[in-house]
């Protein structure tokens, strides 16, 4: 009980810049830590995973000032994903390592909207670079961490599995593919499960430096993180274990609901 009550603590303290302008989310997420102390857990969590949901949708209602992006909140405390991924990797991931690709974006931004204005744009392809790199990291991550939740993994259900059985043959198959592209792509980069509303279906993809190999109008839907950031200080060169472990805690919930929108396009 006092873990689960460390971890909404935990979430509001992420979520404290956002929330202290919206008094009504504020005064519901005090509610529910209240409620929390003295109730069911399961109940009270679901209404917190709800609440968060809402924060996040409220998010993506406003529009990102020019160099305005901010690094998102986590869904879960630091250690909620171990034995898996250690509390070191992904304090160091989220808070160092997302951070640049937020601040490096915001720069970018910020440098194209001076060259605007100055109408000098002789360092252009320089900062159109800078967004392309610093953007693409920053989306992929705040994707990347909605993937994924503690006691995740399994199969999905539903019409993602459907859709993955159509497209795969099977999820079995699925699988075995995404952990191949992962474990192949050169150097350091991602593997992508996208929607692709051109040919109506999922692929797998592999991203180099982010922004490479991409195809455009593909939606991700699932991403895995394979730079050595992402594992090295626990997993060291065995990326083929990192990846292995990191399916116990995919988030097949976040991927439907993303698949679902997709589909909409």
């Amino acid at each position: 009980m006092q873990r689960y009550i460390d971890e909404v603590r935990a979430w509001t303290e992420q979520m404290e810049p956002f929330v202290r302008e919206e008094e009504d989310l504020e005064k519901e997420l005090a509610q529910l830590i209240a409620e929390l102390e003295a109730s069911d857990v399961r109940h009270i969590q679901q209404k917190v995973e709800k609440l968060y949901m809402e924060v996040e949708n409220r998010m993506k209602r406003q529009a990102v000032p020019i160099g305005g992006h901010t690094l998102p909140p986590l869904p879960y405390r630091y250690d909620a994903l171990e034995p898996s991924i250690s509390a070191e990797i992904m304090r160091l991931h989220h808070t160092k390592h997302h951070q640049s690709y937020v601040d490096g974006l915001n720069k970018a931004e910020k440098m194209m909207k001076r060259a605007r204005e100055a109408n000098d744009y002789d360092l252009l392809k320089h900062w159109e670079r800078e967004a392309a790199f610093h953007g693409s990291g920053h989306y992929l991550h705040t994707i990347f961490w909605r993937n994924m939740k503690p006691k995740g993994g399994g199969k999905p259900k539903g019409e993602l599995l459907r859709q993955i059985e159509r497209d795969f043959g099977s999820f079995d198959a699925f699988q075995k593919h995404f952990t191949e592209a992962a474990k192949s792509v050169e150097g350091v980069g991602w593997a992508l499960l996208v929607w692709s509303p051109m040919a109506r279906r999922l692929e797998i993809l592999q991203a180099e430096k982010h922004q490479n190999l991409t195809q455009w109008t593909t939606v991700p839907l699932l991403v895995l993180d394979v730079w050595e950031h992402a594992y090295y200080l626990q997993y060291k060169n065995e990326r083929g274990s990192y990846i292995e472990n990191w399916w116990n805690v995919v988030n097949w919930d976040d991927v439907a609901h993303r698949l679902e929108e997709a589909r909409k396009r």
